[in-house]
């Protein structure tokens, strides 16, 4: 009885192990998104994330949510830089996401400045 246990325990904890590593490890897809940095904030009340919003149109009718790794500090040091700015976000997205790593399955890898394709001069 007790080596059953074991043996359930064990296949358990494999099979969580195996499925947060495709998750985390295997990409969905990755690509690029523009538009204006509206939001970045760290949010949550066990698991604090950093979530963020571009808006990726005049009126704000199309927004991008996506979070950000809390160990990707250089990427969030430069999002609350250009926060209010025109940003190109460069973003993997997975599978799913787990409540510890952010809340969308966008995690963004860089972010560089942009100009506004609406203000030209």
């Amino acid at each position: 009885m007790k080596k059953a246990l074991i043996v359930t325990l064990l296949g358990i904890v494999t099979l969580f192990a195996i499925i947060y590593a495709f998750i985390y490890f295997v990409p969905y897809s990755e690509g690029v998104r523009s538009g204006e940095l509206i939001k970045i904030s760290k949010k949550g009340v066990v698991f604090k994330t950093w979530e963020g919003e571009i808006s990726q149109g005049i009126s704000g009718a199309q927004i991008f949510k996506f979070s950000v790794l809390t160990r990707d500090e250089e990427v969030i040091r430069k999002l609350k830089e250009y926060q209010g700015q025109y940003v190109k976000l460069t973003y993997i997205e997975r599978y799913a996401t787990f409540i510890w790593l952010g809340d969308t399955k966008y995690f963004i890898s860089k972010v560089e400045r942009e100009k506004s394709p609406h203000f030209r001069n």
